[in-house]
């Protein structure tokens, strides 16, 4: 029952903050697998939940706030959608911006919310798997 709430844990950092959530998993005593597994599913959701409440919440924090148009360098997001488009986005998304703002930041920019959504979860598949190896490799070097 314990990794349970364990598990509960690490999707709730993987929702807010991916980067934190495998290593907190691993301090928490969960295999790695599974707390890759429990972070991705959190980090993944985020973006869903962004998807199906975004364009309205978009729309009010842009009247809201008056939010226009940027002038100045682009950041390293949007010149990677520039020249990448969604598959970018999707990649750099879990160690940048998050998945909301990266789900919202697509939405922006036309992308349409299922595979928007996909790509969101699909490009946090290979952080997760990095992360898990090297806190995999860090716990052995520290027993």
């Amino acid at each position: 029952m314990q990794w349970v709430f364990q598990c509960a844990s690490v999707f709730g950092l993987g929702f807010l903050y991916f980067v934190s959530a495998i290593p907190a998993g691993a301090a928490l005593g969960l295999p790695l697998w599974l707390a890759a597994v429990a972070a991705w599913l959190g980090y993944a959701s985020g973006g869903v939940v962004v998807a199906l409440a975004g364009a309205p919440v978009r729309d009010w924090l842009t009247r809201r706030f008056k939010i226009g148009p940027r002038v100045g360098k682009p950041s390293l997001v949007m010149r990677a959608w520039d020249r990448f488009g969604l598959p970018a986005l999707g990649l750099l998304a879990p160690v940048t911006v998050g998945p909301q703002a990266g789900t919202l930041l697509g939405l922006a920019l036309g992308a349409p919310k299922g595979l928007l959504v996909l790509a969101i979860a699909l490009g946090a598949l290979p952080w997760a798997a990095g992360f898990a190896v090297v806190v995999g490799l860090g716990v052995k070097l520290v027993k």
